[in-house]
């Protein structure tokens, strides 16, 4: 694997606490063998079941993690903020808490990122749980952000991206709390006219805890929080 002089991985974790151990240990192997320094944030979103402690545990136990938590869940979004806000590293890079990703395949990105800002994944092939209700909503998501931001990418919220923090501080403030967050990254990419790049990774069934991105709750947020972007991105308030 090619090495990068510095990278931050964070994880956003809501009630993952039998994910946490396996995703942080299996990051820390691979972030040893792709950066020179690293340092990994477990972002604990508000969580109602053991995972701050365990995140606590982890934290002590290797002098490279560190924890950061939210009193109450906020959404997605605002767990993907504090991660992005909180990375003191030239490059930044997530993937979701829920174990469905395989972290070592970031040497695909680090590849990509060549002459790039940003590069994002695309799942080839999903293995969610009501899988035609989630292609459903991926799909109208697509349709939904080209019409209104005219952009287009494989897989809109794919939870594995990397970043180079120079081109992301470039999109900041940042407002999404919820599942909205990915499309606000890429409209404003696209305005600030920064170069993307999207590879294929794998996906695995999640193992333990159960998803909550298709209820109507997200839904209506993520509708919500469209279109305060879209009047923010309009009235160049960005």
């Amino acid at each position: 694997m090619q090495k990068l002089p510095e990278l931050t991985a964070f994880f956003p974790f809501w009630n993952e606490e039998k994910n946490i151990e396996k995703l942080t240990e299996s990051a820390i192997s691979t972030l040893k063998q792709v950066a020179n320094e690293w340092e990994i944030l477990l972002i604990d979103d508000g969580s109602t079941d053991r995972t701050l402690e365990r995140a606590k545990e982890l934290a002590k136990k290797y002098r490279n993690v560190r924890v950061i938590s939210h009193k109450i869940n906020r959404g997605y979004g605002a767990a993907l903020r504090t991660g992005f806000t909180n990375a003191k590293y030239k490059y930044i890079v997530f993937t979701d808490g829920d174990g469905q990703f395989d972290f070592s395949q970031i040497d695909r990105f680090i590849t990509a990122m060549h002459g790039n800002d940003m590069v994002i994944g695309y799942r080839k092939k999903r293995r969610d749980e009501n899988i035609m209700i989630r292609l459903l909503l991926m799909y109208l998501l697509k349709i939904w952000d080209f019409i209104l931001f005219r952009f287009y990418v494989k897989d809109i919220d794919c939870g594995f991206k990397m970043f180079k923090k120079e081109a992301l501080d470039k999109l900041m403030p940042l407002r999404s709390e919820g599942a909205m967050i990915t499309t606000e990254l890429l409209a404003k990419a696209k305005v600030k006219k920064l170069k993307l790049a999207q590879v294929g990774v794998d996906h695995y069934p999640r193992k333990y805890g159960k998803q909550t991105g298709a209820n109507l709750q997200v839904i209506m947020r993520a509708l919500f929080e469209s279109m305060i972007l879209w009047s923010d991105i309009k009235n160049s308030r960005f």
